[in-house]
């Protein structure tokens, strides 16, 4: 028997659609917020909301660069998300990052708001 979604269900996934396609706009060696991106979309409460979807982000979306997107003080929050505890860091590292400690040096120079460049 086919499973009915709520309505709920189905605005969760606008919600996460909408959070991967804004994901994908932040431009290689850039860094965004959960909560940048949650008051891009008009959903200034919803951090953790963008957090959730990000952590789906893996299974079946496209390429999502999630690894781009950090706490508000440029914390790996999300890192255990990405198969191993280093993996978020090395994609970082890779577009010239400094992460010490699990954060983001450089995190204010290198922001990426999309309210101000979308």
């Amino acid at each position: 028997m086919k499973r009915r979604s709520s309505a709920r269900e189905s605005d969760n996934e606008g919600f996460f659609t909408r959070v991967y396609e804004v994901t994908r706009l932040v431009p290689y060696g850039r860094i965004t917020s959960y909560g940048a991106i949650a008051r891009y979309l008009g959903s200034g409460g919803s951090a953790r909301m963008v957090g959730w979807a990000l952590n789906s982000s893996h299974y079946g979306h496209g390429y999502v660069p999630a690894h781009r997107v950090v706490n508000r003080n440029g914390m790996l929050t999300g890192k255990h998300h990405f198969g191993t505890s280093t993996t978020m860091q090395q994609l970082l590292e890779n577009e010239g990052f400094t992460v010490v400690d699990d954060m983001v040096l450089e995190f204010r120079e290198r922001f990426w708001d999309p309210s101000v460049e979308l």
